[in-house]
């Protein structure tokens, strides 16, 4: 009888802070907008005597990340050196916190789509430094100590995951929880959030983990939970016809969908970790962790809430609006506008996100400002202008930098409200359907209102969308009776 498998993982993130400076020094943490090798200083290039000084506003956002992730945060913690060479690793050791972080034991709770869920603990976070940015050209090797301590924080899961779809959802959650306090840009694509995954199988029912496979260079979280599906397949294939598992690090080749050896895995010893001897102890006080408490904005599931209560939206309209951080502002600012939070809601998930799927851009990238959006649905509101015009306006608006009312102006697209002029273009319809006129006059009163929508159609064809329907269907109601 063939054995059951079931896969352990563990997942390590590494987020860059967006905290301006870097960890150690004053040096502008701005690597990639800024010329090579611009930002560096005597700390942040490792000279011989040059003293670490610990960035004050590094330790407030790690706090935050810490809050949000539902973590304790020790009150003293320490700094400790990793030891290993590599070309840019200035100092020849990283300045890292390895027995004492700043952090522990938090979770995230991840529900599936099956409505399966499970509680996936955080070991710990850490606060530490990055490396130089190394670059490759053909034959040669070029590098970018712009990046060099540069702050990050790492937060090393615990290995509860059972399944890609529990890693990739794990990681959407904490890209969330962590992007709406505005510590970090968390992108995978700017480099500023990097994920490692830690994976072993074991037959069902042991309870020891089998050997750990770290698997590195993933760009995305699809790569992620890809890498995971691949290693599960590979570590088992491996066992069952015979083989043993090397505890490595291997690298995921997306182009080829296959993991590839890079090293044999060191252990800690290998690291020969102890503690920095330039850096005091990590003292956070119960009035420092408030007093950043209170400077916490509004989390995910807090706005969501919110949008349901001020905004009475249903949990699936919020949950689409409240995605991602600035969809949910750009949300706010265009209801505030036009007052109308429903409409406003169904235009945003209709229309604009019709276009930013489109182009493949973000709500910052849109070309429409949410005091535009709100301008159209102002109009429509008013009766200035009907549904079908203001979808008109929309795709003028896209390309156009005139604001919503010069256009409708210009254009002459506002709706006709005199009652004389609908009342010619009624009885012009009427007179030229007289089998709908019948229809109508003969229906029962279920088909009633189809038939009047048909002589509706008619007129606002006829007047080009441009009369009122409060007064058309005023007007037809009389008429037909």
């Amino acid at each position: 009888m063939a054995r059951e498998w079931e896969s352990v993982i563990g997942l390590e993130v590494h987020l860059q802070l967006n905290t301006g400076t870097k960890v150690w020094c004053g040096c502008s943490a701005d690597y990639d907008h800024s010329p090579i090798n611009t930002h560096t200083c005597p700390i942040c290039l490792g000279h011989p005597g040059a003293l670490p000084k610990l960035n004050k506003k590094v330790v407030e956002y790690a706090v935050k990340a810490a809050l949000a992730l539902d973590c304790d945060i020790n009150k003293v913690s320490r700094f400790d050196r990793k030891n290993y060479f590599y070309p840019d690793l200035t100092k020849g050791y990283q300045i890292t916190q390895f027995d004492h972080p700043y952090a522990e034991k938090g979770h995230i709770d991840v529900t599936l789509k099956s409505g399966k869920e499970r509680k996936v603990g955080i070991t710990k976070i850490q606060i530490e430094e990055d490396t130089g940015k190394s670059m490759h050209a053909g034959e040669e090797s070029f590098i970018n100590y712009n990046r060099a301590s540069m702050p990050l924080i790492e937060i090393v899961s615990d290995p509860d995951m059972r399944s890609s779809e529990e890693a990739y959802e794990y990681l959407n959650l904490l890209k969330d929880a962590v992007k709406y306090t505005d510590i970090s840009d968390v992108s995978m694509e700017l480099g500023s959030l990097r994920c490692d995954a830690n994976i072993s199988v074991r037959p069902k029912g042991q309870e020891a983990f089998g050997t750990r496979v770290e698997v590195k260079n993933l760009n995305s979280f699809k790569a992620v939970a890809r890498a995971i599906d691949y290693e599960i397949g590979r570590q088992i294939e491996t066992i069952e016809e015979g083989g043993s598992i090397d505890q490595e690090t291997r690298l995921w080749d997306d182009e080829s969908q296959v993991t590839r050896i890079m090293r044999s895995k060191e252990e800690a010893m290998d690291y020969r970790f102890f503690p920095e001897p330039d850096l005091v102890r990590l003292v956070i006080t119960d009035e420092q962790i408030e007093s950043i408490r209170e400077t916490m904005p509004e989390s995910k599931v807090e706005k969501m809430g919110r949008f349901g209560r001020d905004y009475k939206l249903s949990s699936t309209d919020a949950s689409i609006l409240c995605e991602e951080i600035e969809l949910a502002d750009y949300y706010e600012a265009a209801v505030k506008v036009c007052n109308n939070p429903k409409n406003t809601a169904n235009w945003i998930m209709t229309e604009v996100l019709r276009v930013l799927k489109d182009e493949s851009k973000g709500i910052e990238e849109f070309s429409m400002s949410a005091q535009d959006l709100g301008e159209i649905i102002k109009l429509i509101d008013s009766g200035k202008i009907s549904g079908k015009i203001a979808k008109k306006l929309f795709e003028i608006k896209l390309t156009d930098e005139r604001t919503p009312s010069e256009i409708v102006d210009a254009e002459g697209m506002a709706q006709v409200a005199d009652t004389g002029a609908i009342e010619a273009i009624v009885d012009e319809v009427l007179a030229n359907n007289p089998k709908l006129i019948e229809d109508y006059r003969q229906a029962d009163e279920g088909r009633k209102p189809r038939v009047m929508k048909g002589l509706m159609g008619q007129v606002m064809k006829a007047s080009k969308g441009k009369a009122n329907p409060g007064i058309v269907t005023e007007l037809l109601t009389n008429k037909l009776s």
